[in-house]
């Protein structure tokens, strides 16, 4: 028998034969089984198995987010681009909304006063949200700072930190 054309399969043919392409790109990569499920779609996502096995988790992390989707948390993302991304019926289950505040007038106002981009002002502004939430920063390094610091003062304790911003300023030290 002749296999399909690439063309011509079938969504569910498409996303399980991308998925056997992938577990044999991924054979060299040992990880716990939810850690390795999110690589794993990171890969399928962007085509780069390689960067997608650089990814660091600390312990329990997937867990944590996991745990957090399921009573519902809110998803706080830096940017309308990754809040666009987020397939809306994977949640729609959980009722978790996905709340981004970057263009909200009184985030531009908040910026220009304290000096800073309106990512850093919108991770402000979404600050008393953060307890138990998920944060997913996408785009903004100075979003990521800011999240981090306000863990650090103790203002608030987010569920789980997704934290892969791009660019050539401060997206590795914001990594770190």
């Amino acid at each position: 028998m002749t296999e399909k054309n690439d063309r011509f399969l079938t969504p569910a043919e498409i996303e399980a034969k991308s998925f056997r392409i992938l577990e044999g790109l991924m054979e060299d990569f040992h990880a716990p089984a939810p850690v390795r499920e999110v690589v794993m779609r990171v890969a399928h996502a962007t085509t780069e198995v390689e960067w997608a096995k650089t990814f660091r988790f600390s312990p329990g992390a997937v867990e944590s987010g996991v745990a957090a989707l399921l009573r519902g948390a809110p998803v706080i993302t830096d940017v309308e681009m990754v809040r666009a991304g987020i397939r809306r019926s994977a949640l729609e289950r959980t009722e978790s909304p996905v709340l981004c505040f970057l263009n909200d007038p009184d985030v531009a106002g908040d910026a220009k006063r304290r000096g800073v981009t309106r990512a850093a002002a919108a991770m402000r502004k979404a600050q008393p949200l953060m307890d138990g939430a998920i944060v997913a920063i996408g785009n903004a390094p100075t979003a990521l700072f800011e999240v981090c610091d306000l863990v650090k003062k103790g203002l608030c304790r987010p569920d789980l930190v997704v934290g892969v911003p791009v660019g050539f300023v401060g997206a590795a030290e914001s990594h770190e």
